[in-house]
């Protein structure tokens, strides 16, 4: 897991210093609310082709590292 939340970047001066995927303007959250919101991981593939399937499965295991309050900070 700790591979996959290598993925996961904070930056003070990008989207706020909310957790993003690999540097790029795409929150955590916004793949954890499509994933919610019913869209299967190929289909947010298909509609952000700059996104990988270990992007997804990072941010689920960053949403699971929050939830459990291991309280992840990426490097």
């Amino acid at each position: 897991m700790a591979s996959l939340l290598d993925r996961i970047t904070i930056e003070p001066g990008k989207m706020h210093g909310r957790p993003c995927i690999r540097g790029l303007r795409m929150r955590v959250q916004d793949v954890l609310e499509m994933m919610a919101g019913g869209m299967t991981p190929d289909q947010i593939l298909k509609d952000y082709p700059y996104l990988e399937a270990d992007d997804l499965r990072a941010a689920l295991a960053y949403a699971s590292a929050q939830a459990g309050g291991t309280g992840v900070v990426p490097a």
